[in-house]
């Protein structure tokens, strides 16, 4: 361990920081697992003022390895830092959230972590113009879908979608073009394979445990907010919905600017609640996804529990009612 701390430390001295091919553009191949040499052990104090390769590198393995990121956008800030502790307690190691030799050395990094990909026909279909803020305006829309292929492919491969496009300067996403996007971890599954979630409000997280106790999965959450706080104690997992519509209440949920007429929202990944819908047994309150993934835990939720469309999914696929779902401090 000694001698691996010293090979560690020196390669940070010697390599640095991996900058990028220019303002708004990241080279695909500056992002390899030599460059994880580069990150510091700590979070910076300063934030960097562009997507860092190593930090992108970084976010692919801890998504592969279940403890999850968030948006994969090249950045050290807290859902990296809460994913590496995440990882940490999977792997059974001292939960402090640093980068160090014992955490690098255990991350999954057997393949690359950018790949070309080809756009098809399906990405470009059912797109919308526009998702407008007003929910009358929302509420007169068939779909609340995606409103670019870029957006598609950034949600389908977990990315931040100014990310993608600094990968990908230039591009038009049109079908057939070849595009360089992050190749995250494949879906966790097996209903019913969770048996107790854990809702951690001062931490931002969402841990799912097994019947044995391990710990399976990690997500950054967003988790109420000062103004309308999440519920207390244990509840249950009353049922998922999978394109769930939403029903907005302004005498039940919040008031939307100046919407006072309950209002059905239709389905679609920019529908407020995003793809999933996982019901719990306090009326009202779920744990959902969201229109914006980049704004997980950074902004308060109206009380509900908000992930990562793609984590909220994967977690609806482990869970089945009766499931336990604990709120703690």
């Amino acid at each position: 361990m000694f001698m691996k701390s010293i090979a560690f430390f020196a390669a940070l001295l010697t390599l640095g920081l991996c900058g990028t091919a220019g303002a708004g553009q990241l080279q695909p191949e500056a992002i390899n697992k030599a460059s994880l040499a580069s990150i510091p052990p700590e979070r910076p104090s300063e934030a960097s003022p562009r997507p860092e390769p190593a930090i992108v590198h970084l976010q692919v393995l801890l998504d592969r390895a279940g403890s999850s990121p968030g948006v994969i956008d090249g950045y050290y800030g807290e859902n990296v830092a809460k994913a590496i502790a995440g990882f940490e307690a999977m792997q059974h190691l001292p939960v402090d959230g640093k980068l160090d030799p014992e955490v690098v050395g255990r991350l999954p990094d057997d393949k690359p972590v950018i790949e070309p990909y080809r756009v098809t026909e399906e990405d470009a279909k059912d797109l919308v113009e526009r998702i407008p803020q007003d929910y009358a305006r929302q509420a007169e829309m068939k779909h609340l879908g995606y409103t670019s292929v870029a957006e598609r492919l950034s949600e389908r491969f977990h990315m931040d979608i100014d990310l993608l496009k600094a990968l990908n300067p230039g591009s038009a996403f049109a079908v057939g073009d070849t595009v360089s996007v992050a190749m995250p971890g494949a879906a966790k599954e097996g209903k019913g394979r969770i048996k107790r979630i854990e809702a951690r409000r001062r931490a931002g997280q969402v841990a799912a445990f097994a019947e044995d106790g391990a710990l399976l999965a990690v997500y950054p959450a967003t988790i109420g907010s000062d103004e309308t706080p999440s519920p207390s104690g244990t509840h249950k997992v009353k049922g998922v919905a999978r394109k769930p519509v939403y029903v907005y209440n302004p005498e039940v949920n919040f008031k939307q600017g100046d919407n006072d007429e309950v209002l059905t929202l239709p389905s679609g990944p920019n529908n407020t609640v995003g793809s999933v819908w996982i019901d719990l047994t306090e009326p009202t309150y779920g744990i959902h996804g969201t229109p914006e993934p980049s704004l997980v835990d950074k902004v308060g939720s109206h009380g509900c529990v908000r992930l990562a469309n793609w984590d909220v999914e994967e977690l609806a696929g482990m869970v089945k009612p009766g499931v336990i779902v604990e709120f703690t401090d």
